[in-house]
């Protein structure tokens, strides 16, 4: 049986990459188990959920889907089933006919709020708990590089 690469043995890009990758799906799943258990809420709409609580106002489908790390066809999949449970309403914009709005209804803000209770929760022992507000800000400034690249590729 081949043995596992050491941290030692990798290239740091290679072990910074799977680190990435570990963290992301560990800490989703772990989320995702904790929503669905208290809220039958999958991690999907919990993301859905959280641009709309985020938004002052009704949000464009289509930011909806450039936004969330959702496909545009998964986040349509993921409203009609948040509309069908009287947790948000869609409404056509007053600025684009073509186009419809999504918004939190109140029952929709309620259970954002018990459900992100839940998600800070879930997420303390295995990363909040863990790091220092240090930690937490070199996090943030690799998210910004990241996400500053892939936007100015897709420009």
């Amino acid at each position: 049986m081949p043995k596992k690469l050491t941290e030692a043995e990798m290239p740091a890009a290679d072990y910074a990459f799977y680190g990435l990758v570990w963290a992301g799906t560990t800490m989703t799943d772990r989320v995702d188990k904790a929503l669905v258990k208290a809220h039958d809420l999958p991690v999907s709409w919990f993301e859905v959920m959280l641009w709309l609580a985020s938004s002052p106002e009704p949000v464009p489908a289509s930011v909806l889907g450039n936004s969330t790390l959702l496909s545009r066809s998964q986040v349509s999949r993921v409203v009609d089933a948040l509309q069908s449970r009287g947790l948000v309403t869609r409404t056509p914009s007053a600025r684009d006919a073509r186009s419809v709005e999504v918004a939190l209804t109140p029952a929709g803000r309620t259970l954002f709020a018990a459900a992100d209770t839940t998600r800070r929760e879930a997420l303390a022992p295995v990363f909040t708990g863990l790091l220092d507000t240090e930690d937490l800000e070199a996090l943030g400034r690799v998210w910004r590089k990241l996400k500053a690249a892939k936007a100015a590729q897709t420009d």
